[in-house]
């Protein structure tokens, strides 16, 4: 007799868990909108003037990353490119760093900073909880370091990379991802490798208790209450809550930020994200932490609202925000 598995948790659209512990991602939404979660082959030729490879880190773990190579412009080329380090979004559990969603945006940025994009192939949680993600990405950032000193070999990267303007970005509970690793490089010796700057975009950070942003913002495409509660139950550490450093680094105090040694940090915020109040409580304990941090609010944008393709083409305030962010990012690296 066969026994048919039992969905025991789902968020909908994006995860099914069943009783036997397996996980299915296949996307059930609406299937005009499934192309942005599909994944996009890599490509060594220049299209619309990026090139994309994935890369092994670690044959031991199957630690990948996809990387985005700007063509070279002779005008404004004049040295190395600088570095981006990219964990993607998906509440720690969906998600991946092929996806078309992060390829559309993140070409435009090697495109627009003249930057080399390492994109990471993160662990995904249930069967990988945190810190899992973080570990990861942090072993990839020491991979660059064994780049940087000439220890180890990547052809576009050992070729084209500037290794002393190094950035770290992530998108949503990427940007808890930017956070954690950059404070843990603060207690490393990276060189000669250098941590030049942290990026945010909407960093998926709250509280256990509900803030008055969840409760009167509206839900976006990319973030429901359900998809906050439910991911985070599936990622975090079994036993643990939302006050968890990794999804609250606020809450454990300002001396806690202030001992961190942190890089400068471009937070990006959205007017109507859910999680507005206590990304901004986070910011504000940067602040009286004596961190360097730059605010940069998207006016009348939900939660990622620049992955959203299909907004980003038919509503013209949605791609003229996505473009000053762009901008924003790019003026943020060429300072640093």
């Amino acid at each position: 007799m066969v026994c048919e598995k039992k969905i025991v948790d789902e968020v909908s659209g994006w995860l099914r868990v069943f009783d036997d512990g397996s996980v299915d991602r296949t996307w059930t939404g609406p299937p005009e909108v499934e192309f942005m979660a599909q994944p996009v082959p890599p490509h060594d030729n220049f299209v619309e003037g990026v090139a994309t490879r994935d890369a092994l880190v670690s044959a031991d773990s199957d630690l990948r990353v996809r990387i985005y190579l700007p063509e070279n412009n002779e005008a404004m080329d004049l040295d190395r490119l600088p570095v981006v380090l990219h964990f993607h979004g998906g509440g720690f559990c969906i998600s991946q760093a092929d996806w078309f969603m992060y390829y559309y945006i993140y070409t435009r940025l090697a495109r627009k900073a003249r930057a080399v994009i390492v994109s990471v192939y993160l662990p995904l949680a249930p069967e990988h909880r945190l810190p899992a993600a973080c570990d990861v990405s942090y072993s990839t950032l020491l991979w660059l370091r064994s780049l940087a000193s000439g220890d180890s070999h990547e052809p576009w990267l050992s070729h084209y990379a500037d290794f002393n303007r190094v950035f770290l970005i992530g998108d949503s509970s990427g940007g808890n991802i930017v956070h954690e690793v950059a404070a843990r490089a603060g207690n490393e010796d990276l060189s000669p490798l250098r941590l030049a700057g942290a990026i945010p975009i909407h960093p998926g950070f709250v509280r256990s208790e509900r803030s008055k942003s969840e409760m009167e913002k509206p839900e976006s495409p990319f973030l429901t209450l359900d998809m906050v509660d439910k991911f985070l139950s599936l990622a975090l550490p079994v036993g643990s809550t939302k006050d968890h450093p990794i999804t609250c680094p606020m809450g454990y105090g300002t001396l806690w930020i202030e001992d961190s040694k942190l890089p400068p940090f471009l937070l990006c915020m959205a007017g109507d994200d859910l999680i507005w109040d206590t990304e901004m409580e986070y910011y504000e304990a940067m602040k009286k932490g004596k961190k360097e941090v730059e605010l940069l609010i998207s006016a009348g944008m939900g939660h990622s609202f620049y992955l959203n393709k299909i907004a980003v083409d038919m509503d013209p305030n949605t791609a003229s925000e996505t473009e000053k962010l762009i901008l924003g990012i790019t003026e943020f690296i060429s300072k640093h």
